[in-house]
């Protein structure tokens, strides 16, 4: 079982960097593989980024590749995200879930979930 808590979010400009911290509670962190989703108002909430058990496989989404990274610490039962070049579309609430058994990047697909964190970039 999985206990999600992210934190790190914050009011930020265009152009800077956030990073957020997920750190699972739990005793089984490292079976779990990572991803961080976020949800901007009136819009369903979309994948963001992956990362497997080992924290060797990482996935992106095509709007955050290249300025986004996940990262995950099994020794301290937490996954990140640096997010750089923030641009005011990137603004949303950010959440990070866990999967036990599942390899894709759909909403469905993660059993557990964080509360999470608001990310605002102003222009």
């Amino acid at each position: 079982q999985v206990q999600l808590v992210e934190s790190g979010g914050g009011l930020v400009q265009a152009g800077d960097s956030l990073r957020l911290s997920c750190v699972d509670s739990g005793r089984t962190f490292s079976r779990y593989a990572m991803a961080w989703f976020r949800q901007a108002p009136g819009k369903e909430r979309e994948f963001v980024a992956r990362i497997g058990q080992s924290g060797i496989s990482t996935v992106y989404a095509d709007s955050v590749k290249g300025r986004f990274f996940i990262s995950r610490d099994n020794a301290k039962n937490t996954v990140y995200l640096q997010m750089n070049s923030l641009k005011p579309e990137d603004t949303a609430v950010y959440y990070c879930a866990a999967a036990l058994y599942y390899s894709g990047s759909s909403v469905g697909g993660f059993g557990s979930w964080g509360q999470g964190t608001q990310v605002t970039v102003s222009s």
